[in-house]
């Protein structure tokens, strides 16, 4: 992993889940499930990300920061609640 996001995204039963935003290295073979996996033993269970995708880069402004927002628009979209 090079880079990594974690955001809320809809959840029919919580309203918001765990999602990882996530850049692989090069080559590197990474799944959804692995990665969760390793995850599992690290951070408290409602911080577990519930599901990950994989991106080739994640949206930086002029200073370096993560655009968590750009990040999060695609999944709220059509939803008729939005978060931050």
């Amino acid at each position: 992993v090079v880079d990594v996001a974690v955001i809320g995204v809809p959840d029919q039963r919580w309203g918001e889940a765990v999602k990882a935003v996530v850049v692989a290295a090069r080559g590197a073979r990474i799944d959804e499930a692995g990665l969760i996996a390793f995850a599992r033993d690290r951070p408290a269970g409602f911080k577990l990300p519930k599901s990950v995708d994989f991106v080739e880069a994640l949206p930086r402004n002029p200073s370096g920061k993560i655009l968590k927002r750009a990040l999060r628009e695609p999944y709220w979209a059509g939803t008729d609640r939005h978060i931050g």
